[in-house]
């Protein structure tokens, strides 16, 4: 997203504690998964109950205020595909670290040729990359547009003055629009009807860890299946832990539309050879 701009790119939310429910908070998510630990925590700042946080539900508000007013078109949460953190276990940000990578609840834009792309959910990222350093209370948002490229904006969001100042800002803007005789001094600047696309139509790479049974020619099945709906494969690495004759498989794919992907899992979940499909989870970047 791109507020520079007339033709914005793409925007990230990475979302930390918890804010007021204001347009402010638009640019703020609730979770930190720490991948330091042998056991997964959250750190949360929360008023009540905390299914809209861990799940991904509030961010999916915000995304689509945020790509309302980014791409000029409206978006509203349903049309946001959310998926939380919940199936995120220790031994995938395990993975993560090994590949100089972090787990973060994203919060995703993209303005495509063929739509918007918007949607929440756990990524991979490179812990070089800003918004792996974005822990605690605080909250960023990456921005990439057509002529500022990179741009974030980064800060705390959860506490009893972010809090105070997000609540206090609102109420100075409901007194000054009944001062002006108002409901909202800014209209609506969504004035395009640009189509949101199905999650099946998104492109991403994908992490995939599974097991499998530990015998010759299970890869190649795994390949060939992969093959067949058009799923290219960037890295396999398997793992020497063996239980119960079974080995541990990590996939990384290329890029990828989503639902030719969801195809192919469903073809390896009814493969005698494939035990279990422990994780998928999206990877950032090209």
């Amino acid at each position: 997203m791109n507020t520079a701009t007339p033709y914005p790119g793409s925007g990230y939310a990475k979302e930390n504690g918890r804010l007021s429910h204001s347009l402010a908070s638009a640019l703020n998510t609730f979770f930190s998964v720490c991948p330091f630990s042998s056991r997964t925590r959250v750190y949360c700042f929360f008023f009540g109950t905390p299914t809209a946080d861990i799940e991904g539900l509030d961010a999916g508000r915000k995304v689509a205020i945020l790509a309302s007013v980014a791409f000029n078109s409206r978006v509203v949460f349903n049309d946001v595909y959310t998926e939380g953190i919940a199936k995120i276990t220790s031994k995938d940000i395990h993975y993560a670290k090994e590949m100089g990578r972090d787990i973060k609840l994203l919060g995703v834009a993209r303005n495509e040729k063929d739509g918007i792309e918007a949607y929440v959910c756990p990524m991979l990222i490179p812990s070089s990359h800003p918004l792996a350093t974005v822990n605690d209370s605080y909250n960023a948002v990456f921005v990439h547009g057509d002529a500022v490229e990179d741009a974030m904006f980064f800060g705390r969001g959860a506490g009893e003055l972010p809090t105070a100042s997000a609540v206090v800002g609102d109420i100075f803007d409901i007194v000054r629009n009944i001062i002006a005789g108002c409901c909202g001094r800014i209209g609506c600047t969504c004035y395009k009807t640009t189509p949101v696309k199905k999650m099946e139509d998104t492109h991403n790479r994908y992490f995939l860890r599974l097991k499998v049974e530990d015998r010759c020619g299970v890869l190649a099945e795994m390949t060939a299946i992969f093959a067949k709906y058009q799923v290219s494969v960037a890295q396999i690495i398997q793992k020497d832990t063996k239980v119960e004759g079974c080995a541990e498989v990590v996939v990384i794919t290329e890029k990828v539309r989503e639902g030719d992907f969801r195809t192919a899992i469903e073809e390896l979940r009814n493969r005698d050879s494939v035990r279990k499909i422990s994780t998928i989870i999206r990877v950032y970047g090209k």
